[in-house]
């Protein structure tokens, strides 16, 4: 405790700071702290502690020598633990800034990124403004062309004839069930020109000719109306349309302007489920169609047959129709990429959304006219091709890309968004055409970041930090973040400056500031760094403050002084023409402030009035590092600070004449007279009142900042000095804005809280009056059953099953009530005999206590009347205003002194009271737990006797009840004796005439059994000579068969014995020929091993023939080599293979000539044949992305197949090596076009993609990716049966089979080994 005492400051000090870090309000900004003096240097030395802290140590009784080698380690380690500690601080000071600048320069990318026109960039493309513009209605057209033609096209007067001719009779005919004709081609013309309506007029034609005559059609049943999930599928296809163009389309064919109206987000949930409603009621059914199929009208669902089959070429057409039109718009609405971003920079909102998996026009053709939905259709774009229907657009990843910046390091990386602000900068979309997007490999990053580095070299920006480490394209790949802030402060400095600057016009307003002509400035030779500089320095030469450097500028002194210049100039003309003594003074602050934070902040709200500015300075840093860390933070702000003050100044928005409501004779005139120039234009006068409501919202705003401003600066300084009369004449409608605000305020608080409160009291009520009405209808069903008059609770008595659980409620109800009743009685009393033994116990103990507070507050209030006399007698005797305050400041720390005396006294006091009031309260507490628990016992033993005495009446009452049924049991027992006894008695009567009856029966019945045997007798007689006549007749039958088969069965065996005869004969014939067979291989076999040993002797000889010749030769070849090698050194770099390799591999797709393609083709499948440092030289140089492209655009004619055959040849010699064919799985979209390939080609490009499909299937990454295609798997199955049935067929059919049986064999034995290999991995 003793070693804790020499500090007492640390522990306010640290409390105060933690009290001042609640910065919700951004009016307690923290002040700088002491610094730290405790560090952990780099070494593993820890920290000695300080001097305070440390023991005192024992008298050395060393010599000096040694004591004074130990002073000198001493000091040694002192030494080296300051520069330790230092270098932590300088260390921590440039990640403060550096950390401070990415912020800062991540909110500039995100301002230039969200609006580059505030930023200075030209958007407008070769000076036409419009064309930058993203909307739907019309087409976009290069400068020169809208400058020769309208967009609607050239012959628009020929087309428009065309399409009025009666030309198109049988496709108004043919689309009559999908939509009119004439109010088609009326909606058609908004959207596109006349060339286009004709083109899709035309395509329409042929395509629902096809369909009418049954060529193109759906499966008889229609599955995607009668199958709910492929309804479901097509139904998110068309939703994966922008809901933009997908209203478009669906206003285009079925009309109705509800679905084009600009109310309400197109994206939101409820519209969404709009057009899914559209969708299912009225794309996908026809509800003319249905009242003529119907069996019933009256019954939904029952249709006669080719209802379906018609409502199929109905969705068909409008399927066609709808993806035909919306390619055709987006196409001619969309911006070239050689121009810009579409939906971006221009053109019109993107076609398909971008969370859907659906990026082009032809896949929602693939997607939604499947293979389960069309009727015998392989290949349907083919189909549709064949006829004329073209559909082009692809959306690509770059219109897509999200160019938010959130990480600033990890979003660079790729380059893309760095190409993007080269572009906005430099104005030169051509970089565009050269980024890699997705960048999802670190390739494809340092190709992005290599161009955007040339670009950069190519304008003029240093590639060098400021140490003069080059800045290359592995550092903005690899996240350096001291060199990719370097070069973004780089392409600020030279690319932004110069859009937000202009050297003539801050070369005219230092003029203006230090007052002599613009001749002494020489503008030509300095830079806009030192322009910025020289503004700066000018303004600050007027308040005294000299700036040397920017890095003067992070302590906000600076801001504050051209916060104040600029305003009081905005002010002149008001000051002038007031009557008050004011002067030059500020009318920002009153005094001269210079906070840090405050003037950062101010100045960022002020120019935020203005719209698009960017919060360069984030405030949580500000009030974290007390000000600015970065001066290249400040720059950044000052620049966006001066172009909106000087070089983009405009007097409608900038004028703070109009923002604090000053009346000036000047601006009334100008207003006045622009009024009466264009008061005869109605429009314009409704522009100018919208106009003043702006402005009149601004100055609202403007002085609430005002008005904050005054309150930070009033709140931290706690200044006691009154401001003068001048300071709140400068605001004359400061304090009537803000008490209106607050009053609308507190009404609008106090009507929601009066209504909350109403509400709350009406739901009480409610549930109130249900609980009461429950309990009455209880009651009074209770008391009209009069079996319920007299029930007990615990007795057996059965009652209604409807009044059960009613009865129950009411028992419950009233044993609750009761019970309540009697807790709120005891409470009570306990409660009041607290209260009297706590009055009779401590009377004097709160009358102390009201003494206490009685001197307490009198003498509070006493110290303060005499403050303020002492001031006051302090203005009598004439005291200056300095010994005034500084008088005021020594009674207020004495004060403050005082009171913190007396606050840990009454503290301490309070502390002592609270612990013995609780203490005398727990013990009375246990004491009236105690009384209670014994009360409850008390009662809890009265309530059971009650219940015992009654429930011994209940037993009572059940003992007679028990002894009635056991009477009426006995009673019950000797009746039923009484009846069975006379039952059996007259049971034996019964029984005996019964009998009686029964032998007289007999009797009688065997009189008539007599004869009737007598009859009988007679009958069997002739029936036995019949049988016996019967069987002679049968065993004359049988002799007479047995001596036939005997004959039979010597004549077969005669037979038989001659044909093994014959048999015989053959088989010493085969013999014969065996045994001259087996002469003729065995002398074969003999003639094959002589011809081997003589090729072994021919070879033998050949060798030595061929050794005997080398080693004659041995010169004449050591002589070629030299030659060769000599001939190669002189060779040209460009004629090596490698080389022309990579330069026919760069033409392939350029090249227009199908033969160049051939042979370029022929000539890679050939060098990859044979050598693998040609194919990794390919595969570096992007050929497979290369060939792939090429694989998905070719055709099939015969040259494209040949084309075709060549590049997949070369893609199987790159699979066969293990490293390659890992690139190759991770290529997009190449696993897909093998197998699209395996489905379509029947030739030999189909056996060329099984094998690249097996070389991928073995790989465990390729199996993967090939799992990701479920449709396509499901293809490969289906194939696989296909081949099989047909296999089994062309087996039965054996005079059919031919080449094509040896072909699908091989078809089907490669399908289903690479089928095994994906199932099985």
């Amino acid at each position: 405790m003793e070693e804790e005492e020499p500090f007492p400051s640390s522990s306010s000090s640290s409390s105060s700071s933690f009290i001042l870090k609640d910065i919700s309000n951004f009016k307690t900004p923290k002040r700088p702290s002491k610094p730290c003096t405790q560090f952990f240097a780099a070494s593993n030395e820890t920290p000695r502690p300080s001097p305070s802290f440390r023991y005192r140590s024992r008298p050395s009784h060393a010599p000096s020598s040694s004591r004074s080698k130990a002073k000198s380690v001493a000091k040694l380690k002192a030494y080296q633990m300051e520069r330790s500690q230092s270098a932590c601080k300088e260390q921590l000071k440039k990640d403060q800034s550096l950390r401070s600048l990415s912020k800062c320069l991540t909110v500039w990318l995100n301002f230039l990124f969200r609006n580059p026109e505030a930023c200075g960039c030209d958007l407008s493309i070769n000076g036409c403004s419009e064309s930058n513009i993203v909307r739907v209605d019309s087409a976009w057209r290069s400068p020169k062309r809208m400058r020769e033609f309208s967009w609607r096209g050239e012959g628009s007067e020929n087309v428009a004839a065309d399409i009025l001719s009666s030309k198109y009779l049988n496709l108004r005919a043919s689309l009559k069930d999908v939509c009119s004709f004439d109010d088609l081609k009326q909606r058609m013309q908004i959207y596109l020109s006349l060339a286009s309506c004709k083109e899709v007029f035309d395509v329409m034609t042929r395509v629902a000719k096809n369909i009418d005559e049954g060529r193109l059609k759906m499966k008889a049943n229609c599955p995607i109306v009668t199958d709910v999930g492929m309804k479901e599928k097509a139904s998110k296809i068309l939703l994966s349309y922008n809901p933009i163009w997908l209203r478009i389309g669906l206003y285009i064919v079925f009309g109705g302007d509800s679905l084009i109206s600009s109310e309400g987000d197109f994206s939101s949930v409820k519209d969404i489920s709009f057009l899914k409603m559209i969708i299912e009621n009225q794309f996908f059914s026809h509800t003319g169609l249905a009242k003529a199929y119907a069996y019933n009208k009256k019954v939904e669902g029952l249709y006669r047959p080719g209802y379906y089959e018609n409502l199929g070429n109905i969705i068909l057409k409008r399927i066609l129709l709808l993806v035909l039109i919306l390619d055709r718009a987006k196409s001619q609405t969309s911006l070239p990429l050689n121009y810009g971003i579409d939906g971006v920079d221009g053109g019109s909102p993107l076609l398909f959304t971008i969370s859907s998996g659906i990026k082009s026009s032809c896949q929602v053709l693939n997607d939604f006219l499947s293979s389960d939905v069309m009727h015998g259709e392989g290949n349907l774009l083919a189909h549709l091709v064949i006829v004329g229907y073209k559909v082009s657009h692809q959306q690509s990843a770059l219109v897509e890309f999200d160019f938010q910046v959130s990480d600033l390091f990890l979003d660079l990386q790729d380059g893309v968004r760095l190409c993007r602000v080269i572009q906005l900068l430099q104005h030169d979309p051509s970089i565009l055409m050269k980024i890699v997007v997705p960048s999802d490999t670190h390739k494809k990053n340092l190709a992005n970041c290599g161009v955007a580095l040339q670009y950069l070299r190519e304008a003029g920006v240093m590639l060098c930090d400021e140490d003069g480490l080059k800045i290359m394209r592995d550092d903005i790949a690899d996240r350096d973040k001291e060199l990719t802030l370097s070069l973004l402060w780089n392409i600020f400095v030279r690319l932004q400056l110069p859009l937000l600057i202009d050297k003539t016009t801050i070369g005219g307003e230092i003029s203006k500031i230090r007052g002599f002509n613009m001749d002494n400035l020489n503008v030509i030779n300095s830079s806009n760094l030192g322009m910025l500089l020289n503004w700066i320095q000018a303004i600050g030469e007027k308040y005294g403050l000299r700036i040397e450097s920017f890095s003067s500028l992070a302590n906000g002194k600076a801001i504050w002084c051209v916060l104040d210049y600029y305003f009081r100039i905005e002010l002149s003309c008001s000051n002038k023409n007031s009557h008050e003594t004011r002067g030059e003074e500020s009318i920002v602050s009153a005094t001269d402030y210079t906070d840090a934070v405050h003037n950062f902040v101010l100045s960022q709200k002020l120019t935020a009035l203005l719209g698009n500015f960017p919060e360069v300075l984030q405030i949580s840093d500000l009030l974290e590092n007390n000000g600015a860390v970065s001066d290249k933070s400040v720059v950044v702000l000052l620049v966006f600070l001066l172009s909106r003050l000087i070089v983009k100044k405009n007097v409608d928005k900038l004028n703070f004449h109009k923002l604090l409501g000053c009346n000036c004779q000047n601006l009334e005139r100008r207003h006045s007279l622009t009024r009466r120039q264009l008061a005869s234009s109605e429009a314009i006068v409704q522009k100018k009142q919208r106009d003043f409501d702006i402005t009149e919202d601004a100055s609202k705003k403007f002085k609430v900042i005002l008005a904050w401003w005054q309150d930070m600066t009033e709140q931290n300084y706690n200044s006691v000095v009154k401001p003068t009369a001048s300071t709140s004449s400068c605001f004359p409608a400061q304090k009537t804005s803000i008490n209106i605000s607050r009053e609308n305020a507190a009404i609008v608080i106090q009507s929601h809280f009066r209504s909350f409160l109403e509400r709350r009291n009406f739901l009480k009520k409610i549930k109130a009056l249900g609980l009461i009405q429950t309990v009455l209808r209880a009651w009074l069903t209770v008391k009209k059953n009069s079996e319920l008059n007299k029930f007990s609770f615990a007795g057996d008595q059965e009652f209604p099953s409807e009044l059960e659980r009613l009865v129950k409620f009411i028992a419950e109800r009233h044993s609750f009530v009761s019970l309540r009743r009697s807790v709120l009685l005891i409470q009570h009393a306990a409660r009041s005999w607290m209260a009297q033994r706590r009055d009779t116990s401590c009377p004097d103990l709160v009358k102390a206590a009201i003494v206490i507070q009685k001197c307490f507050r009198g003498g509070v209030v006493r110290s303060i009347h005499n403050i303020e006399n002492a001031s006051l007698k302090g203005q009598e005797k004439g005291l200056s205003n300095s010994e005034i305050e500084a008088a005021t400041r020594i009674q207020i720390a004495w004060k403050n002194f005082v009171l913190r005396y007396l606050h840990k006294q009454t503290y301490a006091a309070t502390k002592i009271q609270s612990h013995y009031r609780g203490w005398l309260l727990r013990r009375s507490f246990m004491k009236h737990k105690q009384a209670i628990i014994k009360i409850q016992s008390n009662f809890r033993r009265l309530k059971c006797w009650r219940a015992f005495q009654i429930a011994q009446k209940e037993f009572v009452c059940r003992s007679l009840q028990n002894q009635i049924l056991a009477a009426t049991k006995i009673q019950s027992h000797f009746r039923g004796w009484h009846l069975r006894r006379s039952f059996m008695k007259q049971k034996q009567a019964i029984i005996k005439i019964q009998s009686n009856y029964r032998q007289l029966k007999c009797w009688r019945a065997f009189q008539i059994a007599q004869k009737e045997f007598v009859h009988r007798s007679l009958q069997n007689q002739t029936f036995a000579a019949t049988k016996i006549q019967s069987h002679f007749r049968g065993w004359q039958l049988r002799r007479s068969f047995i001596k036939q088969k005997q004959a039979i069965i010597a004549i077969q065996s005669n037979f038989r014995r001659l044909k093994c005869l014959s048999a015989l004969q053959q088989y010493k014939i085969a013999a014969r020929s065996a045994i001259i067979i087996q002469s003729c291989v065995r002398g074969w076999i003999a003639q094959r091993k002589a011809w081997k040993h003589r090729h072994l002797i021919v070879v033998i000889q050949s060798y030595w023939k061929g050794y005997v010749n080398r080693k004659e030769s041995r010169e004449q070849l050591l002589d070629l080599r030299l030659r060769m090698q000599k001939s190669a050194r002189n060779v040209d770099d460009s004629r090596r293979l490698i080389n022309r390799l990579l330069s026919a591999l760069s033409e392939l797709l350029g090249m227009k000539s199908i033969r160049g393609i051939l042979h370029n083709c022929e000539t890679l499948d050939m060098a990859t044949a044979h050598s693998l440092k040609c194919c990794e030289e390919l595969v570096a140089a992007g050929a497979i992305g290369i060939l792939l492209k090429l694989i998905w655009s070719a055709s099939r004619s015969i040259p494209d197949q040949e084309v075709l055959k060549h590049a997949l040849s070369t893609l199987r010699n790159l699979a066969r090596y293990p490293h390659l064919t890992q690139v190759l799985i991770e290529t997009p979209r190449s696993v897909e076009i093998f197998l699209w390939e395996l489905h379509r080609n029947k030739e030999e490009g189909y056996f060329i993609a099984s094998e690249i499909l097996k070389k991928i299937c073995s790989n465990p990454n390729g199996l993967k990716v090939v799992h990701k295609f479920p449709a396509l798997l499901k293809r490969l199955h289906n194939l696989v049966e296909e081949l099989t049935r047909k296999t089994s067929i062309d087996k039965r059919n054996p005079r059919a089979v031919g080449v094509r049986d040896n072909t699908d064999r091989r078809r089907l034995k490669e399908a289903a080994e690479l089928l095994k290999l994906i199932t099985n991995g």
